[in-house]
């Protein structure tokens, strides 16, 4: 991969595992200053840490809920003060609980569902895409998935949040054009530490039928990021891109 994102900074929320962590590192071997970002501190400074060593370039562990509105916008203040600028901007956190059926969904469960997965990207989207468009260049690139297209009833309120982050994406491409650009990926069934709990029966009855016939791996999600980070995607805004092994071609 060549270092096609040298001096920019990326922010990357939820990145001290899975699907985030995968993007921290490739986003970093882009050549990316990488703002690592989680809910646990400590977590947040060792990936620092071992991004920084790996690859030689800067890293700011920055401990963040995103659910939390009123702590979105010092939270950019400090990657500015820090790093100087913000210019990519990935919403990788996100929660997915499951319900054993949608009467016993609580308030309290819904309500932080929301706060994690919708309410946070948006407030992170609205004061980071404002700088961005202050200094006339940015790209946000949202996690969303593709229970957004494709719901089942146990993960409903993931699907609803999700499906609003990909509304939200395409009304943000509108509200910081034409210097800001902003995206979304939906990622299909990948192997990270929330599958490694999943049985083989359970894993063929994700994969079958599936054009890939697996589970993706968590660094084929990173090109499409860098892709869409860089300024070689500079045509490419409000799109909502699938990365699923092919699950929402099959019906």
């Amino acid at each position: 991969m060549t270092r096609e994102l040298d001096g920019k900074v990326a922010l990357v929320t939820g990145a001290t595992r899975g699907l985030g962590l995968a993007i921290a590192r490739g986003l970093a071997e882009a050549g990316a200053s990488v703002v690592v970002s989680s809910r646990k501190a400590e977590a947040c400074e060792t990936v620092a840490a071992e991004i920084a060593g790996e690859f030689g370039v800067p890293t700011l562990a920055l401990p963040l809920h995103v659910g939390q509105w009123d702590a979105i916008e010092p939270a950019v203040s400090h990657v500015v003060e820090q790093l100087g600028q913000l210019d990519i901007v990935v919403n990788n956190a996100g929660i997915a609980p499951l319900a054993p059926s949608l009467l016993e969904v609580g308030e309290s469960l819904f309500d932080k569902t929301m706060d994690v997965d919708l309410k946070g990207p948006f407030r992170l989207m609205a004061v980071a895409g404002a700088h961005m468009r202050d200094r006339g260049t940015g790209s946000i690139v949202n996690i969303s998935s593709i229970g957004a297209h494709r719901p089942s009833p146990a993960e409903a309120m993931y699907a609803a949040a999700k499906n609003g982050l990909n509304a939200l994406t395409q009304a943000f491409a509108q509200e910081y054009a034409p210097h800001v650009r902003v995206n979304c990926i939906m990622p299909g069934a990948f192997a990270t530490a929330m599958a490694a709990d999943w049985d083989d029966d359970f894993i063929g009855l994700v994969t079958r039928g599936l054009p890939a016939q697996r589970l993706g791996r968590p660094d084929e999600i990173v090109g499409m990021v860098v892709h869409l980070a860089g300024d070689r995607a500079g045509y490419t805004t409000g799109s909502i891109i699938a990365v699923d092994g092919g699950r929402t071609a099959v019906y």
